[in-house]
């Protein structure tokens, strides 16, 4: 299966239902109060992290996600259901993009870790929210808001505390299949691993994930081989395992070549500290062994053998005391933290209700503002009660008043997002 870790998806959320403008009818009561119930809020789009998940692969036949809308309020005061949330799993480690503008959004490193890439939208309110002293017998109510609905871009990048990286066939493979839990395909030729493996080391009372990064030769960072493809996925790593094969000709011009891949490509990766492990003992004479220990003395290399098992628990004790040095450095031992799904609250989650503009337009006038956007696309302009209504707030945020400074007169049209009505003084 192929390695998937970029997906473009498009969202939508579910649209609020209408409320009902609805009227109590009751025996020897001719005409009865109003009783409509609000609408259902829209299902969201939520994004959540699994960590038994390790690629994109899920998205790439389906591209398009949309959640419940909700139900329409009823009579009787009877508030329609709300929709239900869709809810999306990745990996630990995908960022998620405005497919548009490349903004990063969130990065969900964490276990059930959680975004809302779509809000569902707010249902309307029945007839029975617009009760006032002056206004007693409302026929009118809120429509749904629409949904929020964008396109996305899913990226990700794998996280494991230890990367293994070097030339193809030094025995990466070999070596994660012999230390964890991975099992990754094996063959005697290069580029026989085609997707990063990831496995969980445990030594004594310490576990940690361990990466098998393919593909990695001279020019990668312009793409050669499997070039830039996985050199991403270190990024996230504490800990570079430079691995050497004891068997190749010139050890030391593999090392030096890797390395200046790791620094063409990011100086990130180049700062990060690093490992060196030389495989295949097993396959030479202790002759050679000496001279390279001679060539990497400063280094201080791990020399092993992941067929008969030679030097693995040292090299594995060496891998233990690092990562245990690093959680404690940041303090984030090993406690996953408590994540809490945003609850949304689409009136109050616009910051200044109360700001608009006012600009003359060709027909008329035009309004600009979060808030009064939002109250002109759940209002059914052809009721007049409902048309009032929107005059009414104008008034109270100010830009009634605006509009006659601006010159706006009995009968103009003004425009508020997709919604058009007749201005009166």
């Amino acid at each position: 299966m192929k390695f998937c870790d970029e997906a473009n998806i498009f969202v939508k959320a579910g649209d609020g239902g209408n409320g009902s403008a609805s009227f109590r009818r009751e025996k020897f009561v001719a005409k009865g109060g109003p009783d409509g119930g609000d609408g259902g809020h829209g299902g969201n789009v939520v994004i959540e992290a699994d960590e038994n998940l390790n690629t994109l692969a899920n998205f790439l036949g389906k591209k398009h996600y949309k959640a419940e809308k909700g139900d329409q309020g009823l009579g009787k005061d009877m508030s329609g259901k709300h929709g239900e949330d869709v809810v999306l799993k990745v990996p630990p480690g995908t960022l998620i993009l405005d497919a548009e503008t490349d903004e990063l959004l969130i990065d969900l490193t964490t276990h059930g870790q959680t975004f809302i890439a779509a809000k569902g939208g707010l249902g309307g309110k029945g007839n029975t929210g617009f009760t006032t002293s002056v206004r007693q017998a409302p026929d009118f109510a809120e429509l749904g808001e629409p949904g929020e609905e964008r396109e996305i871009k899913l990226e990700l990048k794998l996280i494991a505390a230890v990367a293994i990286m070097g030339y193809p066939s030094v025995g990466k493979s070999t070596l994660i299949s012999r230390i964890s839990n991975a099992k990754p395909k094996i063959a005697d030729y290069p580029f026989t691993t085609l997707v990063p493996n990831l496995g969980v080391v445990k030594v004594d009372d310490t576990d940690f994930v361990v990466a098998d990064i393919p593909g990695l030769i001279e020019g990668a960072h312009k793409g050669k081989g499997l070039g830039d493809e996985f050199l991403k996925h270190i990024e996230r790593c504490k800990l570079l395992v430079h691995m050497l094969d004891i068997t190749r000709d010139d050890l030391m011009d593999d090392y030096k070549k890797l390395n200046d891949e790791l620094r063409l490509y990011s100086k990130t990766l180049a700062d990060k500290p690093q490992m060196l492990a030389v495989s295949k003992i097993d396959a030479t004479i202790p002759e050679i062994i000496k001279d390279t220990k001679g060539k990497f003395s400063k280094l201080k290399p791990s020399f092993i053998s992941s067929v008969t098992g030679e030097g693995l628990d040292e090299f594995l004790y060496r891998l233990k005391d690092f990562v245990k040095k690093h959680r404690r450095s940041v303090g984030a031992g090993h406690v996953r933290p408590k994540t809490e799904r945003k609850v949304f609250k689409p009136h109050l989650d616009i910051p200044d209700a109360r700001k608009f503009d006012v600009e003359k337009t060709d027909d008329g006038f035009k309004i600009v503002g979060k808030r009064i956007e939002q109250i002109a696309i759940m209002t059914d302009m052809s009721k007049r009660g409902a048309h009032i209504r929107v005059l009414d707030v104008l008034k109270k945020i100010g830009a009634h008043k605006e509009l006659i400074r601006f010159g706006a007169k009995d009968g103009d049209k003004v425009q508020i997002g997709v919604r058009q009505f007749e201005f009166f003084v």
